[in-house]
This record gives C-alpha cells, sequence and structure tokens, in this order.
C-alpha cells in the first residue's frame, strides 16, 4: 500500500511540476531571445554611433578608429560586424572583408539603409551555417547615412538560450526530487500505523490473543480501528479461555460420574447369574467405556487447543518404536500384525507428548478398521527438512467425497463400521497444527486401505564439536 500511495502522490507532483515548467521554460526561453536581440540591437545602435562621423564625412574621423572599435567589439562577443555605406558597400569590418564589398543585396542591409532596424536569422552559404543577424541604420540627424550589421552563428544565440532553460531544467529536476522524498516520507507517515496494525493481525492470527495494537498513536481513523481491534481481540481471547475452560471443567466433571456408574455396572454383572441381564449389563459397560473415551478426546482436544505450548524436540523413532511394543500386542489379541518399518535417528520439532497420542488415535482407528489376520504398517522416513510418520492399514478406507471431513469434530463416515466418537482425528489435527506440521489422511493406491500420516519439523542438527588437538606425552 506504501509504494502505491507513493506512486499516486509522485505523480500528482510530478503532473503539477511538468504543468508548471514547460509553459515556463517556453516562455522563458521565448523572452530570453528578445533579451538577447535586444541586447545586440543596442550594441549596433552604439557602434553606430561610432561609425557616424566617417560616414557623414568628418574629417576628423578616420575608418580604422571604427575597424578597431568593431573588431574589438566582435573579439568580445563572437561575432562579425560590417559597416557599409549609403551605397551598400563596405566601408569597415572586423574581420578583414575588402573595402568597396557590395552588401547591398542583403535583405537585412536593405531594411536598414531604408532606416528601419532589422533582426532575424538565414542560411549563410559563405559561412554554411544559419546566421542571427541584427542591422541598425547610421544616421546623421534624420539622414541616413550607411547601415551596421552584426551577425553571430545562430548557435551562439541558442546557447545563451539553452543555459538559461538548462538552469531550469536543473530547478526542475531538483524539485522533482525533493516532491519524490516527501512523497516517500509522506507515504511511509500515513501507512507505517496500518503496517503495525498489520503485524499486530498477523501474530493474532497465529494464535497469541493477548497482542494489541497501539490506539493512541497515528491518525484519527487508524486510532478507532487499532482501538476496534483491540476490542475484537479481548472479546476473542475471552471467548476463547472459555470455550477451553468449558470443555476442560466438563470433561472433568464427568469423568468421575461414569467411572463411578462403569464400577456399579460391573459389580451389578458380577452379582446375578442371569444370562440376558449379563449382556445387557455388558452392553451398558460398554457405553460407558465409549463415554469414557469421548470425554477423555474432549479433555485432549480441549487441551490441544491451546497454541501456546512450546515444541520440544523429541526423538521420533524412539518414541514410535516404544508405542509398537504396547500396539503390537494390542494386535496380537485380535489377530492383527503391527509391523514398524523406521527410519533411525529421526528427531523431529513437537509439542510435549503429541507423538505419542497422534500415533495412539491412528493405530486406534486402524485397529477398529481391520480384520483378523490383517496387518497394520507404521513407517517413519525423513522427507528433506521434515519427517513423515505413516500409519497404513488394509480397512475399507474412506470414500473420497468423505476425506475432506475427517477431521471435522464429532464427524464420522456414514458408512463407517466401528463406533468411533469423532474425536481422535481432529485431536490428532489439532496436536499436528500445535506442532507446526500437517496430518492427512487418504486411501491407499496399493489396494484397500488408509494412509494415515502425520509431517513434522525436522529438529535443527546440532553443530559437530570442535575437534581439540594438544600435544600427546612423550614414547
Amino acid at each position: 500500500m506504501k509504494w502505491r500511495l507513493f506512486v499516486a502522490i509522485a505523480g500528482v507532483l510530478t503532473l503539477v511540476l511538468l504543468g508548471q515548467d514547460l509553459p515556463l521554460s517556453r516562455y522563458w526561453r521565448a523572452s530570453e531571445h528578445d533579451r538577447v536581440v535586444a541586447s545586440l540591437e543596442r550594441d549596433a545602435f552604439i557602434l553606430a554611433g561610432s561609425a557616424e562621423a566617417v560616414l557623414s564625412g568628418d574629417p576628423g574621423a578616420t575608418v580604422g578608429n571604427v575597424e578597431s572599435t568593431i573588431s574589438l567589439y566582435a573579439r568580445r562577443a563572437g561575432g562579425r560586424v560590417i559597416v557599409v555605406d549609403a551605397a551598400g558597400r563596405l566601408v569597415a569590418s572586423s574581420d578583414g572583408t575588402a573595402v568597396g564589398t557590395d552588401f547591398s543585396s542583403r535583405p537585412e542591409i536593405t531594411t536598414a539603409l531604408a532606416g528601419h532596424p532589422a533582426e532575424g536569422s538565414r542560411p549563410s552559404q559563405t559561412a554554411g551555417t544559419d546566421l542571427a543577424y541584427v542591422a541598425v541604420p547610421v544616421l546623421d540627424g534624420a539622414t541616413t547615412v550607411g547601415a551596421l550589421r552584426i551577425t553571430f552563428p545562430r548557435s551562439v544565440i541558442d546557447d545563451r538560450v539553452g543555459r538559461l532553460v538548462r538552469g531550469l531544467l536543473l530547478v526542475f529536476v531538483i524539485s522533482l526530487v525533493a516532491a519524490l522524498a516527501a512523497a516517500l516520507l509522506m507515504a511511509s507517515q500515513l501507512t507505517m500505523p496500518l503496517a503495525r496494525l498489520r503485524r499486530r493481525t498477523e501474530i493474532l492470527a497465529a494464535g497469541d490473543f493477548t497482542v494489541r495494537a497501539d490506539d493512541r498513536s497515528g491518525p484519527k481513523e487508524v486510532r478507532a480501528l487499532a482501538a476496534s481491534f483491540n476490542t475484537m481481540t479481548e472479546r476473542i481471547d475471552e471467548l476463547v479461555s472459555r470455550q477451553r475452560s468449558f470443555a476442560g471443567d466438563a470433561s472433568h466433571q464427568l469423568r468421575s460420574p461414569l467411572t463411578a456408574l462403569r464400577l456399579q455396572l460391573e459389580q451389578a454383572a458380577a452379582s446375578v447369574d442371569d444370562t440376558e441381564r449379563d449382556h445387557r449389563l455388558d452392553a451398558a459397560i460398554g457405553e460407558t467405556e465409549r463415554l469414557q473415551r469421548l470425554v477423555d478426546g474432549l479433555l485432549l482436544l480441549a487441551r490441544s487447543d491451546a497454541t501456546s505450548v512450546p515444541v520440544v524436540e523429541v526423538g521420533l523413532d524412539e518414541v514410535v518404536g516404544e508405542r509398537l511394543d504396547t500396539w503390537a500386542s494390542l494386535g496380537e489379541e485380535r489377530g492383527i500384525a503391527v509391523t514398524g518399518d523406521i527410519e533411525p535417528g529421526v528427531v523431529v520439532l513437537a509439542v510435549p507428548n503429541a507423538v505419542e497420542q497422534m500415533l495412539d488415535n491412528y493405530l486406534d482407528n486402524a485397529l477398529a478398521v481391520s480384520a483378523a489376520g490383517g496387518t497394520i504398517e507404521v513407517r517413519v522416513r525423513r522427507r528433506g527438512d521434515r519427517a513423515e510418520l505413516h500409519v497404513l492399514d488394509r480397512g475399507p478406507g474412506i470414500r473420497p467425497e468423505y476425506l475432506r471431513r475427517a477431521f471435522d469434530r464429532f464427524w464420522r463416515a456414514p458408512d463407517a463400521a466401528h463406533r468411533g466418537s469423532g474425536i481422535g482425528l481432529a485431536v490428532v489435527h489439532q496436536l499436528a497444527l500445535a506442532s507446526g506440521g500437517r496430518a492427512e489422511v487418504r486411501n491407499r493406491t496399493d489396494g484397500p486401505g488408509l494412509d494415515a500420516s502425520v509431517s513434522l519439523r525436522l529438529a535443527p542438527a546440532e553443530p559437530p564439536a570442535a575437534a581439540t588437538t594438544g600435544g600427546g606425552a612423550d614414547r
């Protein structure tokens, strides 16, 4: 946003400067040209005054004095000066042109001999370039006794005018740079409070509900937005805290009566011999066990929602190996083989106890859908800067349209064969996110079954210990 605002402000300022300086440069160019021509015309009249005595026949005046005067001016000004008589023949010149040369065919000389000043430019075949000229009459009273002409290469006058225009261009560039700097400063000042607010929203999105925006600095509108952001954050923090407290408290409160109910049912089952009653009591005990698992899942889910738990280094291969020993025994009781293919030395970053809970939930689901004689395989592999934990079963899998809902809380596939609570995979998903990883389930491509996986970040490798050298004992 800062750069878009900068471009907008800079564009407006540039257009203002161009709209001001382009007409000004044209005006100054024309004014400077007129000033230079007026200056040359003034010089021509002054020089014509020095030549008037010679052309009017004053016996005390000499052509040498006139040539000396016009030659000195020509050297100083960088032009050429000629003086002609009333017939248009050369009387004196600054460049040594032969006296008597006829200049009457030159239009500016004709105009000057008619008593009128002339100025302009024309191409010169003799000089091979465009000439700028000023020609004035030499007057003796009211009588025109001759003419004086000053000529310059057109480039001389253009250079004088160009110096002024280049100065104006320099002023334009300096003004533009200053305007761009002011535009950048203005854009930065306007967007800085918004940038700070954006950083606060990113922290909030990462799960830190303690973040607050600065609502005491910046424009009035930004301060109002920051205050609204703080109010929203406080409400979200309060709601999330209440939700976690409710889930945790409810789970704790439910566990005790459920445990007591289960014990009572078990005692009742042990005290009767009726087969029908035993069957119903066993079913009731099974339901209490399911409720117990549901409550445990709720409690675990409430705890896993906390995103402020720091990650620690976990030996993935070691944890998976230990849990496999337990689950292999449970699988053996049901006639299901639980095997492992574990890459050694894999250390990952995860919240405490997350790996055990994710693996237990995956294996619990896999055992629920596997038939006797089936196999469940657990794999651990490195993949670049991450490690992957896979639990592969040979159950029926999940229909493709249901895969995207597999991690939803309390959701079970309509055609699911086992009686789960719908919390296990949600717990896995939440723990993976809290650990900076991701959980995924997909149907296997090599036959029926499900591939449930978790990808976690590898722990940074420890730098090798510095080698030490020392002098050994003489032998």
